[in-house]
């Protein structure tokens, strides 16, 4: 029973690796410091919506055997509309995606750091990060690899690990339970707290998972009766990799301490109840969230970039190896010379504030169409669901752009 419960693992972990990056640990930390145990609703209000949506994603992909942005591009038959949404769909997953490699990659070199210190090499007048080289060979080795079984293996093994050292963190602080279940139960807006909550629920709820998802299925499921095994693999996935989240919040929440202001300060905090290995602990799960976070950005931004322009999404095809190192190569170069891509990380974050509610408009018109479904197409219940995110998402969206040009909406 068990080993035929492995046998079916399939994307799902990939997922949670890919939600988990070091931007999330951050939040989370930061979350925890500022607001105790009283965001983790927003986290489980963000598995909630996750789970729903890669669900959908992962269905669509089966059935079809093809990817979402694929089969937006072949649905859209008014040239307009298809130009506007490619063109949106490629500007936030390809670009944004360039831009925040820096910071997954960036992330993983703060774990190894950690545990090695910072190796620095001059080259030409440029102090080059020796970690993220290192960091970003790995991820370029996996990828090229093209064997979805060995990159799976790869992604889960690392998750295993960031899940964990975080859930030990947690543990050890030796958390209030009541205050924990009343804090994810019951929503609470602490002042203050409304960019923390769509931060929380933004870096969870993520644009390009839904494209990665639809595409990663249709590697390791062919036929529909599989179409349980997805379900129950996004499912448990999806929840582990919350579940990791909300014990970041846990263990930070436990730090009374005004000097924490990121995730790197959280193992000095931790160091009277973890000793000396709290360190160690923090750099595993910091490296493993920024290396597998950096893995499947550029794989998703291939994935998109493929079924956007009709190329052949094969992981070995020229094309698509083109795409994932052009992003891993932009995002070592401005993580080893310290390079802050402000402008395009601007860019990114107003194109995915859009991007979010566009998508999940996309999939929820889709995923009721009975000429591209049949059978398999939404349920009510399922309707239901998928509107309320989206209208949540609606919301995240104007928050988003509310951030980044200071309009004061809120």
């Amino acid at each position: 029973m068990l080993k035929n419960w492995f046998k079916n693992i399939g994307p799902g972990p990939l997922i949670a690796a890919a939600f988990i990056g070091p931007g999330s640990v951050t939040v989370c930390t930061l979350a925890g410091v500022g607001f105790g145990f009283e965001l983790l609703w927003a986290m489980v209000l963000s598995i909630i919506a996750t789970i729903v949506l890669q669900e959908m994603s992962a269905r669509l992909g089966i059935i079809t055997q093809k990817g979402l942005s694929e089969i937006i591009r072949t649905e859209l038959e008014h040239p307009v509309f298809k130009f506007i949404a490619i063109l949106l769909i490629l500007s936030a997953i390809v670009i944004g995606n360039a831009a925040y490699e820096a910071g997954n990659i960036t992330g993983g070199v703060l774990g190894l750091e950690a545990i090695s210190g910072n190796p620095s090499l001059k080259m030409c007048g440029f102090s080059i990060n020796l970690l993220s080289v290192v960091i970003g060979c790995i991820a370029f080795i996996l990828l090229y690899i093209g064997n979805y079984k060995v990159l799976e293996k790869a992604l889960i093994s690392l998750v295993v690990l960031m899940s964990i050292a975080f859930l030990i963190t947690a543990i050890i602080t030796k958390p209030n339970i009541s205050e924990i279940l009343k804090g994810a139960l019951f929503p609470k807006f602490p002042k203050g707290s409304l960019l923390t909550i769509i931060a929380l629920i933004g870096t969870t709820v993520v644009p390009y998972n839904l494209f990665l998802h639809a595409s990663l299925v249709t590697e390791k499921w062919k036929a529909k009766s599989d179409l349980r095994f997805a379900k129950r693999d996004t499912i448990i996935a999806v929840f582990l990799g919350g579940l990791v989240s909300m014990c970041i919040i846990i263990s930070a929440a436990s730090i009374q301490s005004e000097t924490i202001r990121n995730a790197s300060d959280l193992a000095q905090g931790l160091e009277p109840l973890f000793g000396s290995f709290a360190k160690y602990f923090l750099a595993i799960g910091l490296f493993a969230s920024g290396i597998t976070s950096a893995i499947t950005a550029p794989l998703a931004a291939a994935y998109v970039a493929s079924g956007c322009l009709g190329w052949s999404s094969g992981m070995k095809t020229k094309k698509f190896r083109a795409v994932w190192m052009f992003i891993l190569v932009l995002g070592v170069v401005f993580s080893s010379l310290s390079i802050k891509p402000i402008d395009i990380i601007k860019f990114a974050q107003v194109a995915n504030g859009i991007l979010l509610p566009v998508i999940a408009g996309f999939l929820l018109w889709i995923m009721n169409k009975k000429s591209v479904l049949g059978a398999f197409k939404n349920t009510t219940k399922q309707n239901i669901f998928g509107f309320l995110i989206l209208g949540i998402s609606i919301l995240l969206s104007m928050a988003t752009l509310n951030k980044v040009f200071s309009l004061n909406l809120f």
